[in-house]
């Protein structure tokens, strides 16, 4: 099966969405939807979630499922917003409850925040194939960038979310809780490029190396050849060595600390408190504590 994939790419976060048909059914899922974010104002819009809606209306596709890949670092997800226009429920990996426990503890969020994942309408385990209408949509467990990370493979094409990126790129960073550099190796290299060299791949992220144009879709086989990073032949010890030492190196994501505390509730903004206003949780210093007076602390 060669299903249709739209991409809808999002400069301010290096984010591609696709939208996935069946161009016989018009059955469709939309995998890693992006809710915009100003962080100098603190402020969402919909621009992003407007095109979808436009393409799939004018398109005439029936969205059976909203599939996230993992909860995002560096977006918002726009799921919720979806799910109540069109209708869909939302899927994402079963170790999801991994990532909402730890988050949990270092948000510092309210007792009743569930860590179950039953904000989500599906959790999703590894091997398992989900049927969005006519669309099978298989399951592959990718952990190593989150514990919950998870690909989609729908007919001759991959979604890899942030495990793999494109052939000129690499993959995705592994130093996040629960992060693992071994996983991503065993994720990609002895599952991923198990995969036939002529499958499609479709990476969430795009950072445009030297400048290039944005690019979304490569395949198994050229980044089994070219990637800089993780090549067919590279080994499990060269590929840690390289991965820990790069993440060491690496600036936290620009938008992890609203990103994270939304999208492990599903994508569901705080709840306005009694004055009316919504709040996110910033913590301060966490990367390097201080005293009271904001001085750093050994």
């Amino acid at each position: 099966m060669t299903p249709e994939v739209t991409p809808f790419y999002d400069p301010a976060t290096y984010t591609i969405t696709f939208v996935v048909a069946d161009p016989a059914t018009k059955d469709a899922v939309i995998i890693d939807p992006v809710l915009d974010y100003d962080p100098l104002a603190s402020q969402t819009s919909t621009s992003s979630v407007d095109k979808l809606l436009e393409f799939v209306k004018s398109s005439g596709l029936h969205v059976r499922w909203l599939l996230e890949t993992h909860a995002h670092a560096d977006h918002l997800s726009a799921a919720p917003l979806l799910k109540k226009r069109l209708e869909a429920p939302v899927a994402i990996g079963a170790r999801i409850t991994e990532v909402q426990e730890t988050f949990k503890k270092l948000f510092n969020l309210p007792a009743e925040f569930k860590t179950d994942g039953s904000q989500f309408d599906r959790l999703l385990d590894d091997g398992e194939t989900l049927m969005a209408g006519s669309l099978p949509v298989k399951v592959i467990a990718t952990p190593g960038h989150t514990p919950a990370c998870v690909s989609f493979e729908i007919g001759d094409a991959l979604f890899t979310g942030d495990a793999l990126f494109m052939h000129d790129y690499g993959t995705g960073r592994c130093d996040f809780p629960k992060g693992s550099a071994a996983d991503l190796y065993a994720s990609v290299h002895d599952k991923l490029y198990a995969l036939p060299d002529d499958t499609r791949v479709f990476v969430g992220h795009d950072y445009q190396p030297d400048g290039r144009q944005p690019a979304w879709e490569t395949t198994i086989g050229r980044s089994k050849r070219e990637n800089p990073q993780l090549k067919a032949e590279t080994t499990r010890d060269e590929f840690v060595k390289f991965r820990e030492a790069r993440d060491a190196t690496l600036a936290p994501p620009r938008l992890i600390f609203q990103s994270v505390q939304v999208n492990v509730n599903a994508g569901q903004v705080p709840p306005a408190e009694d004055n009316g206003v919504r709040y996110l949780r910033l913590p301060l210093n966490l990367f390097g504590p201080s005293d009271d007076l904001g001085v750093p602390v050994e």
